[in-house]
């Protein structure tokens, strides 16, 4: 009866420490969802802040479900922004009064709504050209510290530029419909370079790109949020057919508590953000991302 009582005991002690570990991977899993939800829409870039947290913070994963983890966790994100302004980006309506009779089945769609999704839809054209052409490559090339840290350095001091700049401009462009399909492509190439460059920040890009092309700052920030719906889902898409559907269970609770972390904490930082340049400008996300850059370079070159 001893030996049977030993035997529990061993199983009982590598149970606990298998739940602990577990556990302690949990809460790494929500420390990555809690950054990736703050930095996916303030204009400090993700992407940097996720691959220098991965330098830190390791996960108990294979390095292809990392890969695919730090794209896919921001669909948490984006679903924030779904929610939020669902109203704004859902193109279908109820037909009001004799709505069906005058317009047909035009009576139960958004006119105005359509044509911003057009509007997104050429906006991704350059990111999506440069995903399928030389996605794999880039990553090789550029997914670094060195690479993150240069960047949080040269779009913080653009920003602060861009922001001195346009004190003395004034706002062409106030609202989403008078974005022209012109202003959207040329959005995209500036987003076109946080598709290449992480650390640059999508949000902060597209955000640059709106201001220089006489944008106000609250319909910069809009826009971007609405062009981030289709350009994560195509990318999330891409991981999870590279990566596969073959999930452990771990996997699949990692994924999936990360995601739920990120939703949460967007729809906080998404409010947040939308009030806070109605009163102030970017030159403070500059000033972090300066700061956060000579940072990381001066740690990596000291250890």
């Amino acid at each position: 009866m001893v030996w049977i009582a030993d035997t529990y005991n061993i199983f009982a002690l590598n149970l606990r420490k298998a739940w602990g570990i577990f556990m302690l991977e949990i809460l790494k899993s929500i420390l990555f969802g809690i950054v990736e939800g703050i930095t996916e829409w303030l204009p400090i870039s993700s992407t940097g802040h996720m691959i220098l947290l991965d330098e830190f913070v390791k996960l108990d994963a294979s390095d292809a479900f990392m890969e695919m983890y730090l794209v896919v966790i921001q669909l948490g994100a984006i679903m924030a922004v779904v929610l939020l302004f669902w109203n704004q980006l859902w193109p279908f309506c109820l037909p009001q009064n004799n709505s069906i009779q005058q317009h047909g089945i035009m009576g139960y769609i958004k006119k105005d709504t359509f044509i911003m999704w057009f509007k997104i839809a050429v906006a991704c054209i350059p990111a999506v050209i440069i995903e399928l052409a030389m996605g794999d490559k880039l990553e090789e090339m550029f997914y670094n510290y060195q690479t993150v840290a240069i960047m949080l350095i040269v779009v913080g001091i653009i920003f602060i530029f861009i922001e001195n700049r346009n004190k003395e401009h004034t706002v062409k462009i106030d609202t989403i419909a008078g974005i022209t399909y012109q202003t959207a492509f040329l959005i995209g190439v500036f987003q076109l370079v946080a598709a290449v460059f992480p650390g640059t920040s999508r949000s902060g890009a597209t955000i640059i790109g709106g201001l220089v092309l006489g944008l106000a700052r609250t319909v910069a920030a809009e826009f971007t949020f609405y062009l981030a719906v289709p350009v994560m889902f195509g990318a999330s898409l891409i991981k999870v057919l590279k990566f596969g559907l073959s999930f452990t269970a771990n996997e699949t609770s990692l994924l999936i508590i990360g995601m739920v972390t990120a939703f949460i904490v967007s729809l906080v930082v998404i409010k947040f953000l939308m009030g806070y340049i109605k009163k102030h400008d970017f030159k403070v996300f500059g000033w972090y991302r300066i700061i956060l850059g000579i940072l990381v370079l001066g740690y990596f070159i000291a250890f």
